[in-house]
């Protein structure tokens, strides 16, 4: 499978929106592909989705790792001869450092990927040549190789005429492609992009420049060795109830993957709808979402009562970010307007302006995850911690309920989540 990795100079310059017009213009071509984002975004990877049709997987070098990514990869290998990878941040935005964990350099040294560089070039033109020189020079001490750079909001034919002249002048890597400043936009919300089912998915075809003959031949050939199938059964004749709808919507694919190679069986019920958590459950999982964007309907939902039952009987159950809201007294939304929820653990949620935690989480038992989140906790009682977090959101444990802003990714601690869900 050929592959190449999209990267920005800075977040905002575009990045996703050049992602779907590649996609788009690879599709128009007939090329069989499958597309990744690097780190932990649930959004983007639906934007993706709307365009090929198939599940776009995360992967990173930090909450994923190196070889959990290349195996995501040779997975999928079987279904595409393209693969497009949209990084995360800027090129050299990790964890920390330059280029450091998490980064998309860091993935692009470590499974060898030829960069795409995105740019924003509203107003640019021989300053674009500095631009791309230091990022060449920083990611060639990496041992990363940047391949073409694409330009975004590039004003007119002639102004990309510039910019791609001036690059070949000071031998610089090409203008492979240029979108048009009046490109579609996608809209936002507070967590990113909003969901691509809310809004007709932009034709960004017409915006698209290409620049060379065959774009594919700028990707690079990657033969990683496709996972052995896991005989192990954790999870073998469990039922396992997901919440799924709009509001509990931040489901990594790869974690419904997990479940169901070790044997799972996965049922989903929609708070939204009011419908009852399945009676033959074995456990209870509740993902993030936007539960605030849907207060009203969840203020008169009739799944509460199935949950707290799930819950009093000691079932295992697991509720992350938006799906711990749900669980508690109360939630106050951006307005003020307080909306009653389940009730079943001591807590109020407060939807707020600002950004109120955001970074990579890794629990004592070696399961790591990613918390982003605008509201914050409160309680006038002492509560249970139950993760064990140098930085981050420890959570709540009632009986065997585990909740907290922190979003899991299963597959880097198997034993752990097996314990947390009732495996075997």
């Amino acid at each position: 499978m050929q592959l190449a990795l999209l990267a920005g100079t800075q977040s905002g310059c575009g990045k996703t929106t050049v992602m779907l017009a590649l996609l788009q213009y690879l599709k128009a071509r007939q090329h069989k592909l499958v597309s990744f984002k690097a780190g932990p975004d649930f959004l983007d990877p639906l934007w993706h989705q709307a365009v090929t049709g198939r599940h776009s997987y995360n992967i990173d070098t930090r909450m994923i790792g190196t070889s959990l990514s290349t195996q995501l990869i040779a997975a999928q290998s079987g279904f595409a001869e393209i693969a497009l990878i949209e990084g995360v941040m800027g090129l050299f935005d990790g964890r920390s450092g330059v280029g450091g964990s998490g980064s998309s350099a860091e993935l692009a040294q470590q499974l060898q990927l030829p960069v795409f560089l995105v740019l924003d070039a509203k107003g640019m033109s021989g300053s674009i040549v500095p631009l791309v020189h230091g990022f060449v020079q920083y990611a060639e001490n990496l041992g990363v190789r940047i391949a073409g750079v694409i330009a975004n909001r590039v004003g007119s034919a002639h102004h990309a005429g510039l910019l791609r002249d001036i690059l070949i002048e000071h031998k610089q890597p090409p203008l492979i492609a240029w979108m048009e400043k009046n490109a579609p936009v996608l809209p936002e919300r507070h967590l990113g992009l909003i969901q691509p089912s809310e809004v007709q998915l932009p034709d960004f075809l017409p915006f698209l420049h290409v620049e060379v003959e065959c774009l594919t031949d700028l990707f690079s050939e990657t033969l990683f060795t496709p996972p052995k199938k896991s005989g192990q059964g954790l999870f073998k004749g469990k039922k396992i109830a997901i919440a799924k709808d709009a509001a509990c919507c931040f489901i990594y694919p790869a974690n419904l993957d997990f479940l169901q190679q070790q044997g799972a069986e996965l049922m989903f019920f929609s708070p939204i709808a009011g419908e009852a958590v399945p009676l033959n459950a074995d456990a209870l999982w509740l993902p993030g979402g936007y539960p605030e964007l849907f207060s009203e309907q969840l203020s008169e939902s009739h799944s509460w009562q199935s949950i707290r039952l799930l819950i009093e009987a000691g079932k295992p159950v697991l509720a992350e970010c938006g799906g711990a809201m749900l669980l508690g007294e109360q939630l106050i939304d951006h307005d003020g307007r307080q909306w009653p929820m389940a009730n079943i653990l001591p807590y109020r949620s407060t939807m707020q302006q600002k950004l109120a935690s955001l970074g990579y989480r890794e629990e004592a038992s070696g399961l790591r995850g990613h918390e982003f989140h605008h509201s914050t906790r409160a309680t006038e009682q002492q509560l249970e911690p139950c993760f064990q977090l140098s930085r981050g959101d420890k959570g709540v444990r009632y009986k065997n309920l585990r909740a907290s802003y922190v979003h899991w990714y299963f597959a880097s601690a198997p034993e752990v989540i097996t314990e947390w869900l009732g495996g075997h």
